[in-house]
């Protein structure tokens, strides 16, 4: 017998096709090519920009410049500081909470749901009985709360709070999925061969809900944004450092909106948030489809 052997031009193959693949199935979509490009530009502007920018630093002698000035090209704040810097620093903190507080609720929902619909009994009463409390208190009202005792000054604690509190809705959507798809012949062939229940749910069962996870992990993210723009905008987050939500409240509280010439400080943050939104929403469209073998064979 002779030893099969791979050509050599074959290796990685696989790995470009699949991207490829991924791209043209994002093209088939312009509305959603057009929100991956937007939310891929505005991720590479908040995480490169700042390495090319100058120190933002107040100035007295250039305060309120409105949009267009010499060398501001959307003004200046009341330190005279310029916003268009701050807007390409500001963009880090929004867009990192954002991503990891929904990757929080989204895994502590997939766990949750999942074993409670899979395991039912005490289980899955724990479960519902934790996410209907959790429902009960409305979360801005519960991130006031705890951001008026204790000081949310890291982003990444901001996650983990924003995350944390953000789970049961998807939970308990996650829960109704897998009470139905448990039902199926696969899930039922997967028992009688004793594969496990991890293997059974995250193996078996969860690939099923692939885009269904995916619509209400972009969901998530816009949740935490505005969960989290809500927080400073409201001063209950410390105004320190520079994010788009500081920005809206100091601009809000030197009533920025009320001026001319300040027109730009105040909704640059509001769109640069908008565009992120947006340009979520519409990548889900594309990224459904790659996902989603009855719309990719359309």
């Amino acid at each position: 017998m002779t030893e099969a052997t791979i050509p050599v031009s074959s290796i990685g193959t696989t790995g470009v096709s699949r991207f490829a693949g991924i791209i043209r199935s994002l093209r088939r979509s312009p509305a959603g090519f057009i929100g991956f490009v937007i939310v891929v530009l505005l991720i590479l502007i908040s995480a490169i920009g700042p390495f090319f920018t100058p120190e933002v630093a107040p100035n007295v002698k250039e305060i309120l410049l409105p949009a267009g000035s010499p060398g501001h090209l959307l003004g200046t704040d009341n330190e005279g500081k310029d916003v268009l810097v701050q807007m390409i620093a500001g963009g880090r903190t929004v867009i990192f909470v954002g991503f990891v507080a929904a990757a929080i609720s989204t895994v502590l929902a997939i766990v949750l749901g999942s074993l409670a619909a899979y395991l039912g009994g005490w289980v899955d009463s724990v479960v519902v009985t934790l996410a209907d409390v959790f429902l009960t208190v409305p979360q801005i009202v519960l991130l006031a709360v705890l951001g008026a005792f204790f000081k949310l000054d890291s982003p990444v604690l901001l996650a983990l709070l924003v995350g944390g509190l953000s789970w049961p809705v998807l939970t308990r959507a996650v829960r109704a999925q897998v009470f139905s798809l448990k039902e199926r012949e696969f899930v039922e062939a997967a028992r009688l061969l004793d594969l496990g229940t991890p293997r059974v749910v995250f193996v078996e069962i969860l690939p099923n809900m692939a885009s269904f996870i995916l619509m209400n992990f972009m969901i998530g993210v816009t949740n935490a944004i505005y969960q989290l723009v809500g927080l400073y905008l409201l001063g209950l987050a410390p105004l320190t450092g520079s994010n788009w939500g500081i920005m809206l409240n100091r601009a809000w509280i030197a009533g920025a909106i009320f001026n001319d010439n300040s027109l730009a400080w105040i909704l640059s943050p509001i769109v640069a948030i908008i565009l992120l939104l947006l340009g979520l929403v519409m990548m889900t469209r594309s990224l459904e489809e790659i996902l989603n073998p009855r719309l990719r064979d359309r």
